[in-house]
């Protein structure tokens, strides 16, 4: 799914489009709903979980695109998005201001990505930790940014309509 193909500018359109949509699918719950946190089923997240889930994917990804343009052919150990939710504080924050940094965060990516001539998106790095050393591009975590958050939308959907009917 994460490697769905995409084109830079069908990239740029979906990461550009994240925040608002998530802000749609969220339109019109009050603040009381979200401190509610409801899931919608045993062990599953909350809205909250999963806007916290995709800021760090989007720190960590983030934060390679900008390594692999900063240097010439860097390697870098990853670290799992699952693992540095843990060192931050997102999955205690309110929803609102937590949409809002996601949004501010975004903008900046875009502020990078958007100026970026197509050569630049093929400029890579190797990648270490769980397994062989691996060869990941600009385009590579664009891409899985991008999709992955895609996959979120529906879970985000089913979460609001859930507060919605249980108010």
């Amino acid at each position: 799914m994460y490697d769905r193909p995409l084109t830079i500018d069908q990239n740029l359109s979906m990461l550009a489009a994240t925040p608002s949509r998530i802000a749609e699918l969220t339109a019109g719950l009050t603040a009381s709903q979200f401190q509610l946190l409801t899931s919608p089923g045993p062990g599953e997240w909350s809205a909250r979980d999963v806007l916290a889930h995709l800021r760090a994917c989007s720190d960590m990804w983030g934060k390679y695109i900008i390594m692999i343009l900063s240097k010439d052919h860097p390697t870098f150990k990853a670290m799992n998005p699952t693992t540095w939710i843990k060192q931050t504080d997102y999955c205690e924050q309110a929803f609102h201001p937590l949409l809002q940094a996601f949004t501010t965060q975004r903008a900046e990516l875009l502020a990078v990505l958007k100026p970026l001539p197509a050569e630049a998106w093929s400029r890579a790095a190797t990648v270490t930790g769980g397994g062989k050393p691996r060869e990941r591009t600009v385009r590579t975590y664009a891409m899985w940014l991008a999709n992955h958050e895609r996959s979120h939308f529906k879970q985000l959907e089913r979460i609001a309509n859930t507060l919605r009917m249980h108010p």
